[in-house]
């Protein structure tokens, strides 16, 4: 991906028009783009505030030449826009990521495969895509968790075994589909980088961020100095670059990895655009991932974000619509929002479902002690777990 920037006036495109691709239509608007969202949901929470919604399927001809016809140059806001469909995008603009990262993000064999390439350490694993590898899985990967290779996300596709009987009932439960087996570690915590590379290999990166997930789904991040051990920090940064570099990345990338009990981490996954870890940015960054995400698209400079506040993350999931039964209500934002350094981000999503990510709640403040004083009162006004 070369050539000239593309500058603010231009049209920037957008593959997906959920939360994170309503989150760059924003700051590409800000810095003075026009933007053009492909997603087949007439009320997409980015179709509805782009200058442009163009409503068909991600592989749709018509609507993929649309897309490349009006703008300078398109990116992606989740992993599951095929590939294919970048890849044709490409051949017409400049695409970041592009196709062959994102085919690998999508792929947990492949993930694997080049983690060890770039030489980041990763769980102990087999690929099982057929019976005679399931047959000679090493019983030292049990206990384990299989993972389909595709399409799973926040805890989806993912079954917990304890033996080779469990472990043969869970493939075929999930249909004998290629899958994943990871040993189950001994985890003291989650955390996760974000990095954002240029067209000319420069490259810079946000902080490591602490995160808590629940029912495979993430609940809280927490970033200041300290959040995560500086050790860690620093070895998971530098992990970070070094698979978008083995990727030659364009955009944003999140990397997750495990803290294990006793010291040492391993690298869990990757997801090929900004990231829920990364919405802290909004508020407690000079600039954001979004940002970032724009300006690695468009060829503008990245200059090294700075935090300027300790912030913590509340996911805010439709859960909390129905906190008083089943009636849908929406939580008191009023009282939410009368405590210092909240900031309420939601998408605009026309309805609240059970587990359904409607939006965030990042909290700043001038010390750790004041943010987490305020986040955990914010969290009990919502009816949220403590952390």
């Amino acid at each position: 991906m070369t050539g000239p920037a593309i500058l603010p006036g231009a049209t920037l495109g957008v593959m997906g028009g959920g939360q994170l691709g309503r989150m760059f239509v924003h700051a590409a608007q800000r810095m003075g783009y026009s933007t053009a969202v492909l997603d087949p949901d007439p009320a997409s929470p980015a179709g509805l505030v782009s200058h442009r919604h163009i409503q068909t399927d991600y592989l749709d001809e018509d609507g993929l030449a649309q897309l490349a016809q009006c703008s300078a140059a398109v990116t992606t806001e989740f992993e599951n826009v095929p590939a294919p469909a970048l890849a044709k995008l490409a051949a017409r603009r400049p695409v970041a990521p592009g196709a062959e990262a994102v085919a690998i993000a999508q792929d947990r064999a492949r993930e694997k495969a080049h983690f060890v390439r770039c030489g980041v350490p990763c769980a102990p694993y087999a690929v099982i895509e057929t019976p005679a590898q399931l047959a000679a899985v090493d019983g030292a990967l049990l206990p384990g968790v299989l993972k389909t290779a595709r399409l799973g996300y926040d805890g989806k596709g993912q079954l917990r075994v304890k033996t080779r009987d469990e472990l043969a009932a869970a493939w075929a439960d999930l249909k004998q589909v290629p899958c994943v087996l990871e040993k189950l570690m001994p985890l003291a915590a989650e955390c996760s980088v974000i990095v954002a590379r240029g067209r000319d290999g420069s490259m810079v990166n946000l902080p490591a961020q602490l995160n808590l997930h629940r029912g495979g789904i993430l609940a809280v991040t927490e970033v200041y100095p300290g959040s995560v051990p500086a050790a860690a920090a620093g070895e998971a940064i530098a992990a970070t670059r070094a698979i978008a570099q083995g990727l030659d990345y364009v955009g944003v990338l999140c990397v997750e990895f495990f803290l294990l009990e006793g010291g040492g981490w391993v690298v869990n996954e990757m997801a090929p655009r900004p990231h829920n870890s990364g919405h802290y940015s909004m508020d407690a960054c000079d600039l954001s991932q979004f940002d970032l995400q724009v300006r690695a698209l468009a060829g503008l400079p990245l200059p090294q974000p700075r935090q300027h506040s300790p912030a913590i993350m509340l996911n805010l999931l439709g859960d909390l619509w129905f906190a008083g039964g089943e009636t849908e209500a929406a939580p008191s934002w009023q009282r939410v929002l009368a405590l210092p350094g909240t900031h309420l981000h939601l998408y605009g999503k026309q309805s609240a479902r059970r587990g359904r990510k409607m939006g965030h709640l990042n909290i700043t403040g001038p010390t750790v002690e004041a943010a987490r004083d305020t986040a955990l009162k914010a969290a009990g006004l919502l009816g949220m777990e403590a952390f």
